[in-house]
Protein backbone atom coordinates (compact mmCIF):
# COMPACT_ATOMS: atom_id res chain seq x y z
CA UNK A 1 0.00 0.00 0.00
CA UNK A 2 1.55 3.47 -0.99
CA UNK A 3 1.70 5.86 1.72
CA UNK A 4 -1.85 7.97 2.14
CA UNK A 5 -0.31 10.88 3.26
CA UNK A 6 -1.57 13.89 1.42
CA UNK A 7 1.08 15.65 -1.24
CA UNK A 8 -1.23 18.08 -1.95
CA UNK A 9 -3.64 20.49 -0.48
CA UNK A 10 -6.45 22.09 -2.46
CA UNK A 11 -8.18 23.68 0.10
CA UNK A 12 -8.81 27.39 -0.87
CA UNK A 13 -6.69 27.15 -4.03
CA UNK A 14 -8.32 28.81 -7.07
CA UNK A 15 -9.79 25.91 -8.74
CA UNK A 16 -10.46 25.93 -12.61
CA UNK A 17 -12.69 23.07 -14.53
CA UNK A 18 -12.61 23.50 -17.95
CA UNK A 19 -16.00 21.80 -19.43
CA UNK A 20 -18.03 22.47 -16.02
CA UNK A 21 -21.50 22.39 -18.03
CA UNK A 22 -20.53 18.76 -18.80
CA UNK A 23 -21.52 15.42 -16.72
CA UNK A 24 -17.80 15.11 -15.39
CA UNK A 25 -17.57 18.92 -14.81
CA UNK A 26 -20.86 18.95 -13.00
CA UNK A 27 -19.94 16.50 -10.84
CA UNK A 28 -16.68 17.63 -10.14
CA UNK A 29 -17.99 20.61 -9.30
CA UNK A 30 -20.50 19.26 -6.86
CA UNK A 31 -17.61 17.18 -4.98
CA UNK A 32 -15.49 20.25 -5.08
CA UNK A 33 -17.95 22.90 -3.62
CA UNK A 34 -16.67 21.69 0.00
CA UNK A 35 -13.09 21.94 -0.65
CA UNK A 36 -12.79 25.42 -2.22
CA UNK A 37 -14.43 28.71 -2.62
CA UNK A 38 -12.43 29.65 -5.28
CA UNK A 39 -13.96 27.24 -8.20
CA UNK A 40 -13.88 29.07 -11.59
CA UNK A 41 -15.25 28.08 -15.23
CA UNK A 42 -16.53 30.16 -17.80
CA UNK A 43 -18.96 29.49 -20.60
CA UNK A 44 -17.89 28.33 -24.44
CA UNK A 45 -20.17 31.49 -25.61
CA UNK A 46 -17.60 33.57 -23.77
CA UNK A 47 -14.25 31.11 -24.11
CA UNK A 48 -13.89 29.44 -26.83
CA UNK A 49 -11.28 26.37 -25.72
CA UNK A 50 -10.36 25.74 -28.90
CA UNK A 51 -8.86 29.61 -29.24
CA UNK A 52 -5.12 29.32 -28.55
CA UNK A 53 -4.49 33.24 -27.69
CA UNK A 54 -7.89 33.46 -25.94
CA UNK A 55 -7.50 30.58 -23.94
CA UNK A 56 -3.99 31.74 -22.79
CA UNK A 57 -5.04 35.90 -22.24
CA UNK A 58 -8.16 33.95 -19.79
CA UNK A 59 -5.76 31.78 -17.85
CA UNK A 60 -3.46 35.29 -17.57
CA UNK A 61 -6.31 37.15 -16.36
CA UNK A 62 -7.98 35.03 -14.06
CA UNK A 63 -4.72 32.75 -12.91
CA UNK A 64 -5.90 29.40 -11.47
CA UNK A 65 -3.72 27.46 -9.17
CA UNK A 66 -5.17 24.41 -10.15
CA UNK A 67 -6.95 22.83 -13.75
CA UNK A 68 -9.16 19.97 -14.39
CA UNK A 69 -9.72 19.08 -18.00
CA UNK A 70 -13.33 17.87 -18.52
CA UNK A 71 -13.71 19.34 -21.73
CA UNK A 72 -13.64 17.02 -24.62
CA UNK A 73 -16.04 15.80 -27.22
CA UNK A 74 -17.70 12.62 -26.27
CA UNK A 75 -19.59 10.02 -27.97
CA UNK A 76 -20.44 6.65 -28.67
CA UNK A 77 -19.83 5.03 -32.00
CA UNK A 78 -22.28 6.55 -34.31
CA UNK A 79 -20.73 9.97 -33.89
CA UNK A 80 -17.55 8.49 -33.45
CA UNK A 81 -17.36 6.79 -36.97
CA UNK A 82 -19.80 9.50 -38.93
CA UNK A 83 -17.40 12.46 -37.39
CA UNK A 84 -13.81 11.83 -36.87
CA UNK A 85 -12.60 14.54 -37.62
CA UNK A 86 -14.10 16.79 -35.30
CA UNK A 87 -13.00 14.73 -32.67
CA UNK A 88 -9.13 14.60 -32.85
CA UNK A 89 -9.16 18.25 -34.20
CA UNK A 90 -11.09 19.37 -31.44
CA UNK A 91 -9.92 17.94 -28.48
CA UNK A 92 -6.61 18.61 -29.67
CA UNK A 93 -6.90 22.08 -29.78
CA UNK A 94 -8.95 21.87 -26.45
CA UNK A 95 -6.06 20.14 -24.97
CA UNK A 96 -2.97 21.93 -26.00
CA UNK A 97 -4.11 24.85 -25.34
CA UNK A 98 -5.45 24.10 -21.83
CA UNK A 99 -2.02 22.32 -20.85
CA UNK A 100 0.46 25.13 -22.72
CA UNK A 101 -1.72 27.89 -21.05
CA UNK A 102 -1.28 25.88 -17.68
CA UNK A 103 2.49 25.66 -18.14
CA UNK A 104 2.77 29.57 -19.09
CA UNK A 105 0.97 30.95 -16.20
CA UNK A 106 2.52 28.33 -13.69
CA UNK A 107 -0.62 26.34 -13.02
CA UNK A 108 0.22 24.29 -9.50
CA UNK A 109 -1.56 21.18 -10.31
CA UNK A 110 -3.37 19.97 -13.69
CA UNK A 111 -5.38 16.66 -14.29
CA UNK A 112 -6.13 15.64 -17.69
CA UNK A 113 -8.89 13.47 -18.01
CA UNK A 114 -8.05 10.54 -20.52
CA UNK A 115 -10.39 7.32 -21.64
CA UNK A 116 -10.06 3.54 -21.13
CA UNK A 117 -10.86 4.22 -25.24
CA UNK A 118 -6.59 4.53 -25.58
CA UNK A 119 -5.79 0.79 -24.64
CA UNK A 120 -5.40 -1.48 -27.92
CA UNK A 121 -8.64 -3.41 -29.31
CA UNK A 122 -7.29 -6.88 -28.06
CA UNK A 123 -5.56 -5.69 -24.94
CA UNK A 124 -4.61 -8.51 -22.15
CA UNK A 125 -6.96 -8.12 -19.44
CA UNK A 126 -7.70 -6.79 -16.73
CA UNK A 127 -6.09 -3.87 -18.85
CA UNK A 128 -2.58 -2.08 -16.71
CA UNK A 129 -1.95 1.48 -17.91
CA UNK A 130 1.48 -0.35 -19.14
CA UNK A 131 -0.33 -1.61 -22.19
CA UNK A 132 -1.14 2.09 -23.76
CA UNK A 133 0.70 1.65 -27.26
CA UNK A 134 1.17 -1.96 -27.03
CA UNK A 135 -1.25 -2.72 -29.72
CA UNK A 136 -3.69 -1.57 -33.07
CA UNK A 137 -6.92 0.65 -31.44
CA UNK A 138 -10.45 0.38 -32.01
CA UNK A 139 -11.34 1.43 -35.52
CA UNK A 140 -14.39 3.12 -34.39
CA UNK A 141 -13.32 5.30 -31.72
CA UNK A 142 -9.60 5.61 -32.91
CA UNK A 143 -9.03 9.80 -33.62
CA UNK A 144 -10.75 10.12 -30.21
CA UNK A 145 -8.07 7.80 -28.48
CA UNK A 146 -5.28 9.13 -30.71
CA UNK A 147 -5.83 12.71 -29.46
CA UNK A 148 -6.83 11.23 -25.57
CA UNK A 149 -2.87 9.57 -25.91
CA UNK A 150 -1.71 12.82 -27.30
CA UNK A 151 -3.06 14.88 -24.11
CA UNK A 152 -1.27 12.02 -21.91
CA UNK A 153 2.11 12.38 -23.68
CA UNK A 154 1.69 15.95 -23.63
CA UNK A 155 1.44 15.69 -19.82
CA UNK A 156 3.98 13.44 -19.19
CA UNK A 157 6.38 15.66 -21.11
CA UNK A 158 5.51 18.86 -19.57
CA UNK A 159 6.08 16.89 -16.21
CA UNK A 160 9.15 15.17 -17.43
CA UNK A 161 11.03 18.26 -19.12
CA UNK A 162 9.66 21.11 -16.69
CA UNK A 163 8.66 19.23 -13.65
CA UNK A 164 5.18 19.96 -14.12
CA UNK A 165 2.69 18.81 -11.84
CA UNK A 166 0.50 17.55 -14.35
CA UNK A 167 -1.27 13.92 -14.16
CA UNK A 168 -3.39 11.71 -16.05
CA UNK A 169 -6.51 9.86 -14.72
CA UNK A 170 -7.83 7.11 -17.43
CA UNK A 171 -11.80 6.94 -16.58
CA UNK A 172 -13.64 3.60 -17.69
CA UNK A 173 -17.30 3.99 -19.59
CA UNK A 174 -19.32 6.47 -17.66
CA UNK A 175 -22.75 7.10 -16.48
CA UNK A 176 -24.85 8.79 -14.08
CA UNK A 177 -26.96 12.50 -14.10
CA UNK A 178 -26.18 15.01 -17.26
CA UNK A 179 -24.92 12.61 -19.63
CA UNK A 180 -25.75 13.23 -23.37
CA UNK A 181 -29.08 11.26 -23.67
CA UNK A 182 -29.16 12.09 -27.75
CA UNK A 183 -30.27 9.08 -29.68
CA UNK A 184 -27.13 9.26 -31.90
CA UNK A 185 -24.79 10.73 -30.06
CA UNK A 186 -24.92 9.10 -26.22
CA UNK A 187 -22.95 6.28 -25.19
CA UNK A 188 -24.07 3.15 -24.16
CA UNK A 189 -25.80 3.62 -20.64
CA UNK A 190 -27.76 6.98 -21.73
CA UNK A 191 -29.15 5.06 -24.72
CA UNK A 192 -30.45 2.34 -23.29
CA UNK A 193 -32.23 3.99 -21.47
CA UNK A 194 -33.26 6.07 -23.04
CA UNK A 195 -34.53 3.22 -25.76
CA UNK A 196 -36.01 1.28 -22.46
CA UNK A 197 -38.01 4.09 -21.61
CA UNK A 198 -39.45 5.09 -24.57
CA UNK A 199 -40.07 1.40 -25.47
CA UNK A 200 -42.32 0.99 -22.19
CA UNK A 201 -44.09 4.27 -22.86
CA UNK A 202 -44.77 3.33 -26.33
CA UNK A 203 -45.71 -0.02 -25.15
CA UNK A 204 -43.44 -1.72 -27.71
CA UNK A 205 -43.37 -5.85 -27.54
CA UNK A 206 -39.29 -5.41 -28.83
CA UNK A 207 -36.12 -3.31 -27.91
CA UNK A 208 -33.22 -3.69 -30.55
CA UNK A 209 -29.71 -3.19 -28.94
CA UNK A 210 -27.14 -2.99 -31.60
CA UNK A 211 -24.07 -5.72 -32.04
CA UNK A 212 -24.53 -9.24 -30.36
CA UNK A 213 -24.51 -8.50 -26.95
CA UNK A 214 -21.63 -10.40 -26.53
CA UNK A 215 -18.68 -7.57 -25.73
CA UNK A 216 -17.86 -7.09 -22.27
CA UNK A 217 -17.95 -3.32 -20.47
CA UNK A 218 -16.99 -1.66 -16.96
CA UNK A 219 -19.18 0.95 -16.23
CA UNK A 220 -18.74 3.63 -13.43
CA UNK A 221 -21.05 6.06 -12.09
CA UNK A 222 -19.18 9.58 -12.65
CA UNK A 223 -19.81 10.39 -8.95
CA UNK A 224 -17.08 8.07 -8.39
CA UNK A 225 -15.15 9.56 -10.95
CA UNK A 226 -15.60 12.71 -9.57
CA UNK A 227 -14.29 11.59 -6.15
CA UNK A 228 -11.27 10.51 -7.57
CA UNK A 229 -10.51 13.27 -9.43
CA UNK A 230 -10.13 15.02 -6.26
CA UNK A 231 -8.83 12.49 -4.03
CA UNK A 232 -5.68 11.83 -6.91
CA UNK A 233 -5.51 15.82 -6.62
CA UNK A 234 -4.46 15.21 -3.45
CA UNK A 235 -2.68 12.10 -3.29
CA UNK A 236 -1.21 11.08 -6.50
CA UNK A 237 1.71 13.54 -8.05
CA UNK A 238 3.33 10.92 -11.30
CA UNK A 239 3.90 11.75 -14.82
CA UNK A 240 2.69 8.50 -15.63
CA UNK A 241 -1.07 7.80 -16.19
CA UNK A 242 -3.57 6.13 -13.57
CA UNK A 243 -6.75 3.89 -14.48
CA UNK A 244 -10.19 4.74 -12.81
CA UNK A 245 -12.68 2.28 -12.68
CA UNK A 246 -14.19 -0.65 -10.77
CA UNK A 247 -12.58 -3.37 -11.83
CA UNK A 248 -15.80 -5.45 -12.61
CA UNK A 249 -16.93 -6.02 -16.35
CA UNK A 250 -20.49 -6.98 -17.66
CA UNK A 251 -21.42 -8.28 -21.32
CA UNK A 252 -23.34 -5.75 -23.00
CA UNK A 253 -26.32 -8.35 -22.74
CA UNK A 254 -26.44 -8.47 -18.58
CA UNK A 255 -26.19 -4.72 -18.58
CA UNK A 256 -29.03 -4.38 -21.63
CA UNK A 257 -31.35 -6.62 -18.72
CA UNK A 258 -30.28 -4.78 -15.79
CA UNK A 259 -31.61 -1.59 -17.34
CA UNK A 260 -34.86 -2.85 -18.83
CA UNK A 261 -35.32 -3.49 -15.28
CA UNK A 262 -34.48 -0.30 -13.76
CA UNK A 263 -36.97 1.38 -16.20
CA UNK A 264 -39.63 -1.90 -15.76
CA UNK A 265 -39.27 -3.18 -19.57
CA UNK A 266 -40.83 -6.57 -19.72
CA UNK A 267 -41.09 -7.21 -23.54
CA UNK A 268 -38.51 -8.85 -25.92
CA UNK A 269 -34.84 -7.62 -26.19
CA UNK A 270 -33.05 -8.59 -29.34
CA UNK A 271 -29.83 -7.73 -31.08
CA UNK A 272 -28.72 -6.71 -34.30
CA UNK A 273 -25.30 -8.14 -35.19
CA UNK A 274 -24.92 -6.29 -38.35
CA UNK A 275 -24.20 -3.04 -36.01
CA UNK A 276 -20.77 -3.24 -34.40
CA UNK A 277 -19.36 -4.76 -31.45
CA UNK A 278 -16.43 -2.53 -31.01
CA UNK A 279 -13.95 -3.73 -28.73
CA UNK A 280 -14.41 -7.52 -27.16
CA UNK A 281 -13.60 -6.95 -23.76
CA UNK A 282 -12.58 -3.82 -21.76
CA UNK A 283 -11.84 -4.12 -18.36
CA UNK A 284 -9.24 -1.96 -15.99
CA UNK A 285 -6.54 -3.04 -13.74
CA UNK A 286 -7.18 -0.46 -11.31
CA UNK A 287 -4.46 -2.11 -8.48
CA UNK A 288 -2.97 0.88 -8.61
CA UNK A 289 -5.45 3.37 -7.76
CA UNK A 290 -6.37 1.50 -4.65
CA UNK A 291 -2.89 1.22 -3.65
CA UNK A 292 -3.44 5.06 -3.26
CA UNK A 293 -6.12 4.49 -1.06
CA UNK A 294 -8.84 5.47 -3.82
CA UNK A 295 -11.56 2.94 -4.28
CA UNK A 296 -15.77 3.04 -5.99
CA UNK A 297 -18.28 3.22 -3.96
CA UNK A 298 -21.79 3.08 -6.02
CA UNK A 299 -23.42 -0.14 -7.31
CA UNK A 300 -24.12 -0.56 -10.89
CA UNK A 301 -27.60 -1.42 -10.47
CA UNK A 302 -28.12 1.36 -7.97
CA UNK A 303 -26.17 3.99 -9.90
CA UNK A 304 -28.78 2.84 -13.11
CA UNK A 305 -31.47 3.77 -11.10
CA UNK A 306 -30.37 6.79 -9.63
CA UNK A 307 -29.45 8.19 -13.02
CA UNK A 308 -33.12 7.02 -14.49
CA UNK A 309 -34.51 8.91 -11.56
CA UNK A 310 -32.58 11.74 -12.74
CA UNK A 311 -33.71 11.30 -16.26
CA UNK A 312 -36.84 10.94 -15.41
CA UNK A 313 -37.13 14.16 -14.02
CA UNK A 314 -34.57 16.32 -16.28
CA UNK A 315 -34.54 14.73 -19.87
CA UNK A 316 -37.78 12.48 -20.46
Amino acid sequence: MVSKNKIFNIENKSIFIAGHNGMVGKATFNELKSKSNQLLYVNRKILDLKKEEKVLKWFKDNKPQVVIIAAAKVGGIYANSNYPVDFIENNLRIQNNIIRASHITGVEKLVFLGSSCIYPKYSQQPIKEDYLLSGFLEPTNEPYAIAKIAGIKLCESYSNQYNCNFISLLPTNLYGPNDNFDPKLSHVPAALLRRFHEAKINKQKSVIVWGTGKPRREFLHVSDLAKAIVYMLEYYSSSKPINIGTGKDISIKEFAEIVADVVGYDGQISYDDTKPDGTPVKKLDISKALSYGWKPEINLKSGIKSTYDWAIKNIF
